[in-house]
């Protein structure tokens, strides 16, 4: 196992930097659930959608009893998603053949009324769940967006305020990891000393990352997570073009996030590399380094 490294090591000269600060915690992932925990829920709305039914079973007939095994659906795909939706859908048409049509307690059905209220409750369940499914994706695709803004906004007021040169590298590890829902961290090298300075997202960082990063800087191209040569490293790292040289490398860890890596991340971490940029340009300095 790579062995953790230990953070800092480089001065930025204006202020002190504790990377493990209030920025170093995992990133949000959206529901607090995990996709375990997701399924087994839908189950369970749909047994309580079964007691219910149980309870007015001698007061409506079968085929109006499907509208209440459609409950479970709508609360699954509007919380969980589609996966979670379609674990329900199964489930409360299984739920209501079993319990719900004669012969009771047995999966065949008998009577075609029962097998056209079983057919209607699935067609209605998986149109309900894929409009439900589909409404919350785009609600948390527009969240999503606005989170991302703010995150860039945040980060454009502290280079424009002309911060000390240390807000500035945590700022950035803060905006990355809010973007993304992933850790994040910036390396920095100043003659010959080169080390994290700032992270976020509880980024974890290992002797694999620091080679992959120094991987980026000497050779001024980006570094793939888990990728020859840098098959241990869970980061991707792309190196910051600053005045004198590229002494800045920011990080991402996609893996670590929980969530599958996007499409094309570079359109948001150059961003961010840009403001580290202007930033660093605006000081007239590259940040000044300690002896390792």
């Amino acid at each position: 196992m790579p062995e953790l490294i230990a953070k800092g090591g480089v001065d930025l000269g204006d202020s002190d930097l504790a990377p493990e600060s209030q920025n170093d915690r995992p990133a949000a992932q959206g529901s607090s659930l995990s996709l375990v925990a997701r399924y087994a829920v839908s189950l369970l709305l749909v047994a309580v959608a079964t007691a219910l039914a149980f309870i007015v079973d001698h007061v409506i007939s079968a085929p109006n009893l499907t509208l209440i095994f459609v409950l479970p659906v709508v609360a699954a795909a509007t919380l969980f998603g589609w996966g979670p939706s379609l674990v329900a859908v199964s489930a409360s048409v299984l739920a209501f053949d079993f319990f719900f049509t004669a012969p009771f307690y047995s999966f065949r059905i008998a009577s075609p009324s029962d097998m056209w209220a079983a057919g209607l409750l699935l067609v209605i369940a998986a149109i309900v769940s894929t409009i439900a499914a589909e409404s919350r994706r785009r609600a948390l695709e527009a969240r999503r967006a606005a989170e991302q803004a703010q995150a860039l906004q945040a980060l454009a007021h502290i280079v424009i305020e002309s911060r000390p040169q240390a807000e500035v590298v945590s700022a950035a590890a803060t905006a990355l990891s809010q973007i993304f829902q992933a850790p994040a961290v910036v390396f920095m090298q100043k003659g010959m000393a080169f080390a994290p300075v700032a992270t976020a997202g509880g980024a974890r960082i290992t002797t694999a990352e620091a080679e992959a990063a120094k991987g980026a800087l000497d050779t001024r191209l980006p570094a793939r997570a888990e990728t020859y040569p840098y098959d241990q490293s869970t980061f991707d790292f792309w190196p910051v073009a600053t005045p004198k040289d590229p002494g800045c490398v920011i990080g991402v860890s996609f893996g670590r996030s929980g969530r599958e890596r996007p499409v094309a991340p570079e359109r948001f971490v150059e961003i961010v590399a840009a403001y580290l940029a202007g930033a660093f340009r605006a000081s007239g300095k590259i940040p000044s380094a300690n002896t390792p």
